[in-house]
């Protein structure tokens, strides 16, 4: 039985770069942005991040929403865009078809470090009773459900920097096993706090360069990423039911993948063969080979390792030179977030046929020669099949593939 195409038919995104998918879109298209470039909380040595401008009821209107901890608030911006984009009205949908699924590495650190804080210095009494609805990792998606009335399934993927796109993933088989009609998937996390800036920097997985353009995916002086947040947020549903009630598609999710290295816990396999496998599964569950792959959005984060294993792989896997872009140059890391926003933006290369440019890369690694990455300005190409990595602590890989 051939299974249902499934049609994107909104989107929606909140990052350092704006609100909205076109915000981001068009920074992305121009290669180079200031925006969202603050020092990194609890370093020293001058690294920056990039967060997410501080915003109010004219971008998140309603009850208790101003307290909420920002990777909730984020996700909640994100799946408002997506559902007015998508055209639907949770007042009149049957709540009980409809899912929700959010990939989040962190969950509430924010929430969690303030609580702490209060705790060692003013005692237990101190500290809110709004701690873990504010904090657990589950309540981007509980939250979503509430506000939306969904009443089917709510489930949270944590699989590091693959998250995001192991979210779309898992909501795109939710509407292939029959279980809901419509699933809005969504990355987020607001991972830009003292602790967790400060582990990434001890492990040296921080750019060591202070600059505008720290973050130069494969390069050769790459030395490691921008510490990021943000969400990204899509509506699927059944192209034909979608094309039943007027509604304009996006994209497609032709197909997905997961699989784990077995190897390490940060670092790659050196000859990524976890990263290939998901390559080639995600591209026969969407009955695809190698060969029908035009355009590859790139994990590339920034690192020597990473970057490295995942160049190797897609000149090894693709000789026919697809374009590559790596959108962490500008909008640096935002961990659980990355792939959904990722994914977003290669539905919009696809739409659009414009291939962003790699931000603050000048050239390319010579180690990495066989891949075509697209620099200095975008590209006007018009692929018709794309694919987006992701890749995670604990040897994650996540692999989505894309259609027009």
């Amino acid at each position: 039985m051939t299974a249902p195409a499934i049609a994107v038919t909104g989107t929606g995104m909140i990052t350092p770069l704006g609100s909205g998918t076109a915000a981001t879109w068009e920074a992305i298209r121009r290669g180079t942005s200031r925006d969202g470039l603050a020092p990194t909380p609890g370093i020293s040595r001058g690294v920056r991040c990039r967060t997410v401008p501080a915003f109010g009821t004219e971008v998140l209107a309603g009850r208790g929403t101003a307290h909420l901890d920002p990777f909730i608030r984020f996700a909640l911006v994100a799946v408002d865009q997506a559902i007015a984009e998508a055209g639907l009205d949770p007042k009149t949908w049957d709540s009980k078809r409809v899912g929700v699924v959010v990939g989040c590495s962190f969950g509430g650190a924010a929430t969690l470090g303030t609580a702490h804080g209060r705790l060692a210095d003013r005692g237990p009494e101190a500290v809110s009773p709004y701690v873990h609805p504010r904090s657990l990792i589950n309540m981007a998606a509980g939250t979503i459900a509430i506000r939306h009335r969904i009443t089917g399934p709510s489930h949270t993927v944590a699989a590091a920097c693959a998250s995001g796109a192991a979210a779309v993933g898992m909501a795109r088989d939710l509407i292939r096993s029959g279980t809901c009609d419509i699933v809005i998937a969504c990355g987020t996390d607001a991972g830009v706090v003292p602790v967790i800036a400060a582990g990434f920097d001890a492990m040296g997985a921080l750019s060591d360069d202070t600059g505008d353009g720290a973050s130069r995916p494969f390069a050769a002086d790459r030395s490691g990423f921008v510490l990021s947040e943000g969400a990204a947020a899509v509506v699927l549903e059944r192209q034909e039911a979608a094309e039943a009630r007027g509604a304009r598609s996006l994209g497609r999710i032709l197909g997905y993948a997961f699989t784990t290295d077995a190897h390490h816990p940060v670092a790659p396999h050196p000859d990524g063969a976890g990263a290939e496998a998901a390559v080639r599964a995600a591209l026969d569950d969407a009955g695809l080979t190698t060969a029908d792959v035009e355009h590859v959005n790139a994990h590339g984060t920034s690192t020597p390792y990473n970057d490295r294993s995942e160049g190797r792989l897609i000149g090894r896997l693709f000789p026919h030179r697809p374009t590559v872009t790596a959108n962490k140059g500008l909008l640096g890391h935002s961990l659980g977030a990355a792939g959904a926003i990722e994914a977003v933006l290669t539905l919009r290369t696809l739409a659009s046929g414009i291939v962003p440019p790699t931000a603050n890369t000048p050239e390319v690694d010579p180690e990495l020669k066989d891949i075509d990455l697209v620099l200095g300005e975008e590209r006007m190409q018009r692929p018709t099949v794309a694919i987006s990595n992701s890749f995670g602590f604990g040897g994650a890989n996540c692999v989505l593939v894309m259609g027009s």
